[in-house]
């Protein structure tokens, strides 16, 4: 037995518990793993509130990032004891996922924890610091470096924000922090934010073209405040687009793409193949301030995860909710 989130719809009404479940449900795959460590991420926090439809089969075992160690393997690649990551691949929404003492998951889902890191700090990072990396390596494919000018980071006390903040940083970036939560000026200059902008500004409908003034953008949000930064991007400028915590929509219109080159890099972190996740992975390791990473760092147990994905969906988290298992 192990314990487990498990969400179900028995007759159309919805069902969060935390329980104790037999290992013999657990779904064909190819390791059995461990869960030391998992996070609340906005795609977990909208399964366990049933604010979308993000589970897919149910009954459902929530949690889309995991770390931990190999129990059993049947892939080539794994063996009993080694330290492995997962992020994405759509578990947790179509396969049984991490929020859980117990996984079965397939190999070719999986990339080792680097050295520098124990499993915890790999998931103080998780899918939003992976997604970040993605992001920033979005941004210098296209040739652009510091001295091109300064570079938005929408969202920013949020996970993938605050991890892109850092990591803008290190590299030498000019990074403007936007967010709505005034209160964490000081949280964003931390990590390396040189000015903090409130986020009002931008979630409302603006003009389709405005002032030059982003050389690259990190978009969580979506809707208003992804038109608006495209607006606001540089002749030659690339916005990495990666979230929708504002809205799906995308109201904007064509002017930044034909009069001022602008690039819309779309930024998928779940179906992303092996090699650019190992090559992300390496790559946060090389870069990130350890130090940082406790910065973001909220510690909670198992039993509270719906508590910490309420608090997501109302707007009053920030940083990354660490779940320890």
């Amino acid at each position: 037995m192990f314990r487990a989130w498990l969400l179900d719809k028995p007759g159309g009404i919805f069902q969060a518990d935390l329980r104790d479940i037999d290992e013999s449900r657990l779904p064909t795959a190819d390791v059995l793993v461990r869960v030391s460590h998992s996070t609340i991420n906005y795609k977990d926090a909208l399964a366990l509130t049933d604010r979308a439809p993000v589970v897919r089969n149910w009954p459902m075992v929530p949690g889309i990032d995991g770390a931990g160690v190999v129990l059993e393997s049947r892939h080539a690649d794994w063996k009993p004891g080694d330290r492995w990551i997962l992020n994405g691949w759509g578990v947790g929404e179509t396969h049984w996922g991490c929020l859980a003492e117990r996984a079965s998951l397939r190999g070719d889902w999986l990339v080792p924890v680097p050295a520098r890191f124990d499993t915890r700090q790999a998931m103080i990072l998780g899918t939003a610091g992976y997604t970040a990396m993605l992001c920033v390596q979005a941004i210098a494919a296209h040739g652009l470096r510091p001295q091109d000018g300064e570079v938005l980071v929408t969202g920013a006390t949020g996970g993938v924000g605050s991890v892109a903040v850092a990591l803008l940083a290190r590299r030498g970036w000019k990074v403007a922090a936007l967010t709505g939560k005034a209160s964490r000026e000081g949280y964003l200059r931390a990590l390396g934010a040189a000015e903090v902008l409130d986020r009002a500004g931008y979630a409302q409908p603006g003009r389709p073209l405005q002032k030059e003034r982003w050389a690259a953008v990190v978009d969580t949000a979506g809707s208003h405040i992804l038109a608006n930064a495209c607006a606001q991007t540089r002749w030659g400028g690339v916005v990495a687009a990666c979230g929708l915590a504002q809205g799906m929509d995308f109201p904007a219109s064509v002017a930044p793409f034909i009069l001022r080159n602008v690039t819309l890099a779309g930024i998928d972190s779940v179906m992303q193949p092996l090699a650019p996740r190992r090559a992300a992975w390496a790559a946060l390791a090389q870069e990130i301030d350890p130090a940082q990473l406790e910065a973001m760092a909220r510690d909670l147990r198992l039993e509270h995860a719906r508590e910490a994905a309420q608090a997501l969906m109302d707007g009053s988290a920030s940083g990354r909710a660490v779940v320890t298992i």
